[in-house]
């Protein structure tokens, strides 16, 4: 679909301008409020933030200091397995240049027993819409997992009126910005 290409292009050059001191205030802001909505929660899912994303070192150690346990992606074709986080110097690469946990893995539907799924996303819209990096393997995880227990985490100008979707795309309860946690009428 060229609207999604177009906007993930104009997205991934925005992060790529992003001023250095606007990711460090980033870093600190979503770890406040991540810890802040998962308490009283025992597993959550996450990614570990790379490149231009979203930082998210200080939120996953901070979950995990807190007693949570952790579950990143493992990029698995066609699905996504996960493991827990045990810290971020113990990840390894990861296709696409992500870095993931080493084994051992749980299964694909590890997420069924999560409260929360922290999920990266380039955008949002106000309708709980998700524009992912366009693999599909968020989607394809999240397929059986209500979107109240879904969170995006995106910079606070990535929550946009409007993002373009297909019919395989899931929708997210809410936004994890660094202004805070965002609900969306998804």
């Amino acid at each position: 679909m060229d609207a999604k290409r177009l906007l993930r292009s104009r997205l991934i050059a925005a992060r790529a301008a992003r001023p250095a001191a606007e990711i460090t205030r980033a870093r600190t802001l979503l770890a406040d409020h991540g810890v802040a909505i998962a308490a009283g929660f025992s597993r959550v899912a996450a990614f570990a933030g790379v490149g231009t994303e979203p930082p998210t070192r200080e939120l996953l150690d901070r979950l995990r200091s807190a007693g949570l346990t952790v579950l990143l992606p493992i990029v698995a074709e066609p699905v996504l397995h996960w493991a827990t986080y045990t810290g971020w110097d113990d990840l390894v690469p990861a296709p696409f240049g992500l870095l993931q946990p080493p084994e051992p893995y749980e299964p694909p539907d590890a997420l069924a027993t999560v409260d929360l799924v922290l999920a990266p996303a380039l955008a949002v819209d106000l309708q709980g819409n998700r524009l992912g990096w366009g693999k599909g393997y968020f989607d394809r995880a999240l397929a059986d997992i209500e979107p109240q227990r879904v969170v995006a985490v995106v910079f606070d100008d990535e929550v946009l009126d409007e993002v373009p979707v297909q019919p395989h795309d899931r929708k997210v309860g809410a936004a994890l910005t660094p202004d805070g946690l965002r609900r969306l009428d998804g």
